[in-house]
């Protein structure tokens, strides 16, 4: 693990207290091939062991099972690491049978029908950070903050978090109830939030939990033109790993490996430290689905970056850089983020 202990940030002003990394568990349960459900909690339990507090899920990863799966650790987990960690839920994804998405639901009454099977299923007495994750096109943001915020007041939820949303959706939220953080997409490839985004944030106290740091894996290092994904491997459908464009993003990571290995570190290492260094109001969520990953991933905290490191690593991957979307067409229409 990191020779650094994990660093605390606050999520927003009047956020809860948590580790400056987050492990994003949606791996785990779906999306990225079949996963090892024994090494999931292993390492579930390792990021727990490490001083990672922030467990980040959605109850449609894996149709609840992810939701299970954090519930199970934590149950075996030693009770002062159980204690500390938070749960962050994305809720609202309507499914088939077959996975297929259908839509988003956003009603109040919806809100607090998916948040009582979460408890549930998460064998927890609350819920820490409770965020619908698209906007439901037919209900006012206001309407599904509101009942979050009743679920605040019934002692079932603690804090109200975005997932994915503009900065006028951000602005009718918080104009609603306090909001502790925003999710959304940030990386190294991914740097839309800059523009407006991330300074309204910024004015009105609201954190940011970065996940996609690695781009599901694209920047990591790892990722090779010759590898065969498994069956409903997201990344198939992805626009940025297809033909010209994964050889084009391929051609950044290997301007980034330069850098890196001029430091000594790894190319993931280097590109979660740069989403850290954004800022004290970013906490970056590492989708690390075994020990060794988590480990790199943790490595990350011994990586300084000065403002020539910084410089470099912008020069080397240019903001607007990545060729293709971070999603296929049909999944971009659903991102307030992105109108």
């Amino acid at each position: 693990m990191a020779t650094t202990p994990v660093p605390a940030r606050t999520l927003g002003t009047a956020g809860p207290l948590t580790s400056a990394l987050g492990l994003g568990c949606m791996g785990m349960s779906a999306l990225y091939g079949t996963a090892d459900r024994a090494e999931s909690i292993a390492t579930i339990h390792a990021a727990l062991d490490a001083g990672v507090t922030l467990l980040d899920t959605g109850d449609f990863y894996g149709m609840g099972h992810n939701e299970l799966l954090i519930g199970e650790a934590l149950r075996s987990a030693p009770a002062a690491h159980r204690e500390q960690a938070l749960t962050s839920v994305k809720f609202g994804a309507l499914r088939t049978v077959e996975g297929a998405f259908t839509g988003y639901d956003g009603r109040p009454n919806a809100v607090k029908n998916f948040a009582a099977y979460s408890l549930q299923r998460l064998g927890t007495d609350h819920i820490d950070i409770y965020r619908i994750a698209r906007v439901d096109p037919d209900v006012p943001i206001e309407e599904t903050v509101g009942a979050i915020a009743e679920l605040i007041e019934a002692g079932h939820v603690r804090y109200v978090g975005l997932s994915e949303v503009g900065a006028d959706t951000i602005r009718r939220a918080a104009a609603t109830a306090p909001i502790t953080d925003l999710q959304i997409e940030y990386s190294l490839i991914s740097r839309g939030i800059e523009a407006e985004i991330l300074p309204t944030t910024r004015e009105l106290g609201i954190g940011i939990t970065a996940y996609g740091v690695l781009s599901r894996g694209l920047i990591s290092g790892h990722f090779t033109h010759d590898r065969e994904l498994a069956p409903g491997d997201f990344r198939s459908m992805s626009p940025r790993f297809q033909g010209e464009n994964l050889r084009h993003n391929l051609g950044l990571v290997d301007a980034l490996r330069k850098i890196a290995d001029q430091k000594g570190v790894s190319v993931a290492q280097t590109a979660i430290a740069w989403v850290s260094a954004r800022g004290e109001d970013i906490v970056p969520l590492i989708g690390a689905r075994t020990r060794d990953r988590l480990t790199e991933a943790l490595g990350s905290l011994d990586v300084t970056l000065d403002a020539a490191d910084i410089a470099a690593i912008e020069e080397a991957v240019p903001a607007g850089s990545a060729a293709g979307d971070r999603y296929p067409a049909a999944q971009m229409a659903h991102l307030d983020s992105e109108r």
